[in-house]
């Protein structure tokens, strides 16, 4: 997975998502997909010609981009875009269900991955602003032995570190799961997820540098379930996602592998393999790093509440929006607060974060000016390549996949 939630292929000396490229787990473009419905919806009525006509154009470059998505091989694809004229279209294409051969719906439900950390790193600065947490603060100081390993603890990693990403904890995804070729059934507990990262050495000392790490995040729910008293999702839920009235996003209790129909199926495969549905996975091996279940609508809607200081004080929403560079990330054009990423495209700066999963891929973001974008494919970029003789040839085709829905993404929102 870039740097979201994505398990390795094989053990990771640096972390991804965040933004290394997509490890190979998933593969094959499966035989030729048709090109399914392209059509959009309106959320209301244009009273401006001039909006009127940009959003006939917009629609039409939207469309062709994609179409070259699912050329690229993805199953289909959801796109959710809010323009400068404050209208909400959504946009569906290729097979939303590969069994049955129907198009994707328009804005269906999806698993959101680790966009699902930005939902996590909101709760935690909440409790900053309340005082129940501090930023620089020890993770002793809340959970007093917990974070142990062979040359590293949570005395000197501070909450800061996990939301940015520089504690240099090891990824626990690289021994628990070596691919996304499976279907994960096991319901797990953040225990259990944080106990194998515990038992490697740090990747670099603390503090000194940025690499993805979803361990992090499993630490950082720990952290909102003792300062509040309540499981962490139940904390997200309500002062996350019932704050900005996401009727359409939850995230599921232990053991829920539902997610909600209208929906886009998501698929996976090893490499040479073939695409076989893995909607009903088990989303507890993500745990606190990427639980959520959601809507490209929702999703748009969290990351503009957010933005737009709906869900902390200004104090907070400056130290989220500290951004630093992260050579070798996998996604150019990008920098990293906590938990919140700024990306430049061709038309400006959004801010937003992504996520990966067995079965979907999402990507998008908000501008300060109120445009809004998300696309969700319903494949990871490594379970639609070609298997080839090295790992560097693979993992270059998938960064060149992850690429056509980047593009999806810019012609979206700024064209």
């Amino acid at each position: 997975m870039s740097e979201r939630f994505q398990p390795a292929s094989r053990p990771n000396a640096a972390s991804r998502r965040r933004r290394r490229p997509p490890r190979i787990a998933a593969v094959p473009v499966a035989g030729a997909l048709v090109l399914g419905g392209l059509t959009g919806c309106g959320s209301g009525d244009l009273s401006d010609a001039e909006a009127e006509i940009g959003a006939a154009k917009n629609e039409v470059a939207v469309q062709k981009a994609m179409q070259k998505v699912v050329k690229a091989g993805y199953p289909g694809v959801m796109v959710s875009v809010k323009g400068k004229d404050g209208e909400t279209r959504d946009y569906s294409a290729g097979v939303g269900d590969r069994e049955t051969g129907e198009a994707p719906p328009k804005n269906g439900h999806m698993r959101i991955a680790s966009n699902t950390k930005t939902f996590v790193a909101a709760t935690v600065l909440q409790l900053v602003g309340e005082g129940k947490l501090k930023l620089d603060a020890p993770i002793d100081t809340y959970l007093p032995g917990v974070v142990r390993g062979p040359d590293y603890s949570g005395a000197n990693i501070t909450v800061r570190h996990l939301l940015g990403h520089s504690s240099g904890i090891p990824d626990y995804t690289a021994a628990l799961v070596p691919d996304t070729a499976g279907m994960p059934t096991k319901t797990y507990t953040a225990e259990q997820l944080l106990a194998p990262a515990l038992k490697a050495k740090a990747v670099f000392p603390v503090g000194k540098k940025r690499e993805y790490s979803n361990t992090n995040y499993v630490i950082a729910g720990m952290l909102i379930e003792k300062a509040t008293g309540k499981p962490v999702g139940d904390a997200v839920t309500e002062r996350v996602i019932d704050r900005l009235g996401l009727e359409d996003t939850h995230w599921p209790k232990p053991g829920d592998t539902n997610v909600p129909k209208p929906r886009m199926e998501g698929y996976t495969a090893p490499p040479g393999g073939k695409l076989k549905n893995v909607t009903g996975m088990n989303p507890s091996i993500s745990g606190a790093a990427g639980m959520i279940v959601s809507r490209p609508r929702d999703l748009s809607a969290f990351f503009a509440g957010l933005v737009g200081g709906r869900l902390m004080p200004a104090e907070q929403l400056r130290e989220m929006q500290k951004t630093v560079e992260s050579p070798g990330s996998g996604m150019p054009n990008t920098t990293y607060g906590l938990g919140l990423d700024e990306m430049t495209l061709s038309c400006g700066r959004i801010w937003g974060h992504g996520g990966d999963i067995h079965g979907y891929q999402s990507r998008g973001g908000v501008t300060t000016d109120g445009r809004e974008v998300t696309v969700v494919v319903n494949a990871l970029p490594a379970a639609i390549i070609s298997k080839q003789s090295s790992m560097e040839a693979m993992e270059k085709e998938a960064m060149q996949k992850m690429k056509v829905v980047m593009d999806l993404v810019d012609t979206a929102i700024c064209e």
